[in-house]
């Protein structure tokens, strides 16, 4: 019965984060879209570093791959001692803003899903 239990409760995270992602996804095309089209691109670039929680090489691998096809963001590095992840960003107005989507967001979600 208890096994039955988390692998329900696992379903249910799966679900969640398949449409969290959908969502985020479907945002950052209507941003990059919109500033693309506009006629003055006022965006700002840049490479920041997010703290990892996240430890196992699939875990790191993943939130790798979610952030590159997440358009605006690409994945550019780990550190050698896997603490950190260098991302490149297409608007770095905010960077504790974006941190915290990173971290909040897709490793947090991503942790529900794979523990």
């Amino acid at each position: 019965m208890i096994r039955l239990k988390k692998m329900f409760l696992k379903i249910i995270h799966i679900i969640k984060f398949i449409l969290f992602y959908i969502m985020e996804i479907v945002i950052a095309n209507i941003r990059v879209a919109y500033y693309i089209l506009s006629p003055k691109l006022n965006m700002k670039t840049g490479v920041i570093a997010v703290p990892l929680d996240v430890t196992s090489d699939l875990e790191i691998l993943s939130l790798n791959n979610l952030i590159t096809m997440t358009p605006g963001s690409i994945s550019l590095d780990v550190s050698t001692d896997r603490k950190v992840i260098y991302v490149h960003v297409m608007f770095s107005n905010d960077i504790e803003s974006i941190r915290s989507s990173i971290k909040q967001g897709l490793e947090t979600k991503l942790m529900e899903v794979s523990r």
